[in-house]
């Protein structure tokens, strides 16, 4: 009987808890985009006002904040294209930096400024923790000052004959040594003059790194891989009303046995850290198989209308959207235990253009949010290609600026 009563109170509570975040869901509505289509050597790209494309580099995700001057600015990665360079599934890993764009506007015309950040090899420090590239960026602004969160790695040199990471090569080696950092500034102004605080050590790094083979300093065989395991990568900040501490989300791997990105969170009590991990997955879905569907790029936000958070990221099967692979989208009462919305599928790989084209993309990812004074999200800001992207050396990747329309 007491088994009996605890499966209902377990049902009733599931019940309370998806019936509460879809009672207070928002609504997001993805607009037509002012770009077409257009190419680049032999590969299919967009191109047009609300499109970011740099001559001679690959374009990746971009996050934006509306400045004290009332401008939009950019913070996005990039990495050089042509023949002489590195294909893109190596080059991003190798060769990412951080580039700053402006505009009037929240949702096109962004146009190059400068670079802000590159990997520390260029200022003579190859060691260093993030000496090799820096990647994903994500801005926020906490207290009257402005926090850039990023992916930083290194190369840390060919392992001995016989380790476990001896036959990983110098890509795979730099993919194994990402972790998170942060730069702090007070101004748009003073991150154009360079003074900047940049972090000499990251701020979050793996507590494990479970692998079965190939793999850089592993952990004692029989450890339990947490949500950082071998990486964190791909941050998201957001302050938690209830208790004012900030919640750092990322990703980890884990290999089970192949690949998947699965996500934990860090809490802290200043948004510069120190950010303590916790021992919990989120955005736990799971397959058929039991196992955490795979995922990445979480961009996490809290809207006060609903008291709830919200999380759109990347789902490379479909197994969280309950459809195809595209960007999902879930529910949160306290940013640790998340749902799938009633509609878990935010956004699917098409692009709808003002001049009436739908245009079918491969890659839809690393998704940032411009989010108005009423806490609901005004423009999606996302990296984006047509053609399947590793094995090019042309360039062919852009950011895309959708605007969305939003109602609570």
């Amino acid at each position: 009987m007491k088994k009996i009563m605890l499966r209902l109170a377990t049902i009733l509570c599931f019940v309370v808890l998806s019936e509460g975040c879809v009672k207070a869901q928002i609504k997001l509505e993805p607009q037509k985009v002012n770009a077409h289509l257009d190419k680049v050597g032999e590969s299919p790209i967009l191109k047009g006002a609300a499109i970011l494309n740099n001559e001679g580099y690959f374009v990746w995700g971009g996050s934006v904040v509306k400045g004290e001057d009332g401008r939009y600015h950019m913070f996005y990665s990039r990495w050089p294209s042509g023949e002489n360079h590195d294909r893109f599934g190596d080059g991003w890993l190798i060769n990412s930096e951080i580039a700053y764009a402006v505009s009037d506007y929240p949702d096109h015309d962004f146009k190059f400024v400068k670079v802000v950040l590159q990997g520390r090899h260029h200022e003579g420090m190859p060691d260093a923790w993030n000496g090799q590239s820096v990647h994903n960026p994500h801005i926020q602004k906490f207290e009257g000052k402005y926090y850039l969160y990023h992916t930083g790695s290194k190369y840390p040199g060919a392992q001995e004959p016989g380790t476990p990471g001896a036959s990983l090569s110098k890509r795979n080696l730099i993919q194994q040594s990402q972790q998170l950092g942060v730069v702090t500034f007070d101004s748009i102004e003073d991150l154009v003059a360079g003074n900047i605080v940049r972090s000499d050590k990251p701020l979050l790094s793996p507590r494990t790194r479970v692998k079965d083979k190939d793999v850089l300093n592993p952990s004692p065989k029989g450890t339990d891989a947490l949500p950082d395991n071998l990486i964190v990568v791909n941050p998201a900040v957001v302050q938690r009303p209830s208790d004012g501490k900030y919640l750092l989300f990322f990703k980890g791997n884990l290999y089970a046995p192949s690949w998947r990105g699965v996500h934990g969170v860090a809490i802290s009590d200043t948004p510069g850290g120190p950010f303590i991990p916790q021992d919990k997955f989120v955005f736990d879905v799971r397959d058929e198989e039991g196992k955490l569907a795979s995922a990445e790029d979480p961009y996490v936000w809290y809207h006060d209308g609903s008291k709830r958070f919200y999380t759109v990221f990347k789902d490379f099967t479909g197994k969280i959207t309950g459809e195809d692979p595209g960007l999902a989208i879930m529910c949160s009462e306290d940013g640790m235990d998340w749902e799938k919305m009633d509609n878990a599928m935010f956004m699917p790989l098409k692009i709808q253009l003002e001049n009436g084209e739908e245009v079918l993309v491969n890659r839809l990812e690393r998704p940032q949010f411009l989010i108005g004074d009423d806490g609901l999200p005004k423009v999606l800001y996302a990296a984006c290609s047509i053609d399947p992207l590793n094995d090019k050396k042309d360039g062919s990747s852009f950011n895309i600026q959708i605007p969305l329309i939003s109602s609570y």
